[in-house]
């Protein structure tokens, strides 16, 4: 398995590993102000794992990919978080 691969399913782990705690922790406090912090903290971590895993995914594939496409893919996850912005 390529490591680049092996990071990104390392990431994906997490990420879920994180969402299963905090429905938990969501669960536990049983109150609803709590469970919009939770779901905050969870809003601002995920951009950071999509973005890793971008960036290891196009990184393992600077050898078959040619730059100006790999410029067009980074373009395109810049256009998704411009989007998203507030």
């Amino acid at each position: 398995m390529s490591p680049f691969l092996a990071g990104i399913v390392f990431l994906r782990i997490l990420s879920g590993s994180i969402e299963i705690i905090a429905a938990f922790l969501i669960y536990r406090f049983n109150n609803l102000e709590q469970a919009l912090k939770i779901n905050a903290l969870l809003a601002s971590v995920g951009p950071f794992i999509f973005m890793g895993a971008m960036y290891l995914g196009l990184t393992g594939m600077t050898q078959r990919i040619n730059y100006n496409k790999m410029i067009i893919i980074y373009l395109g996850v810049a256009l998704i978080f411009w989007g998203l912005r507030s």
